[in-house]
């Protein structure tokens, strides 16, 4: 740190631009070391970005916890939330031109602090960390008493966040591991019995509001029917709640009663959720999507066939073209990519599907027929897709159709869930349900279907848009991603995607596409996603230019599929 406050001492009066000359050397910052990753070329302009890291037994802890990647990623959650809080409250009081991310409820693989294994670096394990930091400057000149102070005095302050000193912190820490850790023994386990999602007495569904995803006060614990009713032992615990079966689960209930918030719930729970957020043990199939109509997005090369039969003109289904699609061609379109991609659980909300997609009735099958009609309604698709592997949970408020063909059915009545299955298979029986009149398209093997592969325009379009540039940005707008030339509109596909997921997506793809390899579509994805999994971003180009975090495979698959070729010069 010596070495540091010497050489701002000489930048007494210089330019602004001087601040370059910090970048390509490693200063010694006490436990710390620290690159200057990115300086900005003025006061006004985007924030620096500087790197630290250290052994993790010089910050007090356990050199064990760096042997496990669960250990890992949930102590590197947990310092990043501790850093987090500490640099919000100082700003708060200081207004330091200092930001570091805020991490969301989930447990993810973020840039902003990763702890690095002790394969990866040289056998120790490290706790890496980026922050954001304004460089202080009277216009075009720099502010040395300032920038000593920051960077000698409150940054130092605001790292000792990362230290655990004391046995209590420790043990708080390790709460957060421990939780993890349960959380995926009980994933492994709800597995191995075959159930798709599980549920614990407990938990706490509904948030605090649309737009807050933090648990909501005083909110009715979650307690499973006795006729789902399991208990698994893990990590020395026994943890009871609801499994839900394979096959077809139907959601129903009255509005405002819970229905959507379930399901929420169980989609969102594909990640792990920290401790305290009320979902941290509620776990579900990793592979799982959400299924909903997404009127307007471009669909390039689907098989919507099983879905959608030939459509007036002779545009054909068997390899589904469009700028546009409508809300039944896109909700099919989401199907079948998903499955294609390997996701073996769909979850769908009625309210957010188009109508057609899901049921026709028997008055419509009769007034216009099956042969004038194009679409294929999911319900008379969900027993074969059961018989290919694909289980279903779906909230139903209207369509009664899917009684037919559930397997569980639960009415959630007052946030409670109560199963009805027995009475929604009386009421079944009771009632007629019109079969198909002819014999449907075929799902096919899905496993043999390749994903669909890059075209060469998109990857083409992945360059820099002026001679100025020296890398091709990633440029976000609300959640329309433009990687170069290139644009996706990810409204529908992430509702309530934070900033860093977006980036964390855009630096993927953006790597991906730059060195596209002779490997399948989503082979490349799984390569990509397991090699940032065990090193994090710091292998990426641009890796640390910006709050990221790692998306799922599915998610990032299904985003590149949105993605409209640049126009043509």
């Amino acid at each position: 740190m010596k070495e540091l406050y010497q050489k701002l001492r000489t930048f007494t009066g210089k330019s602004y631009g001087l601040y370059k000359s910090l970048t390509g050397k490693t200063w010694n910052f006490g436990d710390f070391d620290m690159e200057f990753i990115h300086v900005q070329g003025d006061p006004y302009a985007p924030a620096s970005r500087l790197k630290f890291n250290a052994p993790i037994e010089i910050l007090g802890i356990p050199t064990e916890w760096g042997n496990s990647p669960v250990k890992r990623l949930a102590l590197a959650d947990y310092l990043l939330r501790r850093l987090s809080a500490e640099v919000e409250t100082r700003s708060e009081e200081e207004k330091l031109p200092i930001h570091v991310l805020v991490p969301g409820e989930e447990v993810l693989v973020r840039n902003a602090l990763w702890v690095g294994g002790p394969s990866e670096n040289g056998g120790k394990a490290v706790v890496e960390v980026m922050l954001s930091v304004g460089l202080p400057g009277d216009k075009r000149i720099i502010d040395v008493p300032a920038a000593v102070d920051l960077l000698t005095a409150t940054i130092p302050d605001l790292l000792m966040a990362l230290y655990l000193k004391s046995e209590a912190e420790r043990a708080e820490a390790l709460k957060y591991i421990e939780s993890l850790e349960v959380r995926e023994a009980l994933l492994a386990a709800v597995q191995e019995k075959g159930f798709v999602a599980f549920v614990p007495n407990g938990a706490i569904l509904p948030r605090e509001s649309g737009t807050s995803d933090l648990p909501k006060k005083d909110a009715v614990p979650f307690e499973a029917p006795k006729e789902l009713l399991q208990t698994f032992e893990v990590c020395g615990k026994k943890i009871s709640g609801m499994a839900i079966p394979k096959g077809i689960t139907i959601i129903a209930g009255g509005a405002y009663h819970g229905k959507s918030t379930l399901l929420s719930a169980l989609e969102s729970s594909a990640v792990p959720h920290v401790l305290g957020d009320g979902r941290e043990w509620i776990v579900t199939d990793p592979s799982a999507m959400r299924i909903a109509a997404e009127p307007g997005r471009i669909v390039k090369g689907t098989r919507i066939a099983p879905f959608v039969r030939q459509l007036p003109f002779g545009v054909s289904t068997e390899k589904f073209e469009t700028r546009s699609a409508s809300g039944s061609t896109s909700e099919a379109a989401n199907v079948m990519e998903a499955l294609e991609f390997g996701s073996k659980t769909l979850y769908v909300d009625e309210d957010a599907s188009a109508v057609n997609f899901l049921i026709r009735d028997a008055r419509m099958r009769s007034l216009v027929g099956e042969k004038d009609e194009p679409l294929i309604p999911l319900s008379d698709r969900a027993e074969e897709l059961k018989k290919l592997g694909v289980n279903m949970v779906l909230v139903v408020g209207a369509c009664g159709d899917y009684l037919k063909v559930a397997d569980t059915v639960l009415v959630m009545k007052n946030y409670e869930p109560v199963d009805e299955t027995a009475k929604a298979k009386e009421i079944a029986a009771a009632s007629s349900l019109q079969a198909p009149l002819e014999k449907l398209p075929s799902f096919g093997n899905l496993k043999c279907r390749p994903f669909p592969a890059l075209s060469e325009d998109l990857v083409g379009g992945v360059k820099t848009r002026t001679a100025q540039e020296r890398q091709v940005k990633i440029r976000l707008r609300g959640t329309e991603l433009t990687i170069g030339y290139i644009t996706a509109d990810l409204r529908a596909l992430f509702p309530t995607a934070r900033t860093a997921q977006l980036s964390g997506l855009g630096l993927f793809l953006l790597n991906m596409l730059q060195n596209v390899e002779e490997l399948p579509t989503d082979e490349a994805i799984h390569k990509l996603y397991v090699q940032i999994q065990n090193v994090g971003f710091r292998r990426l180009p641009q890796g640390f230019s910006k709050d990221s975090e790692l998306p799922r495979e599915q998610e990032i698959a299904a985003a590149l599929l949105r993605f409209e070729n640049p126009p043509k010069p």
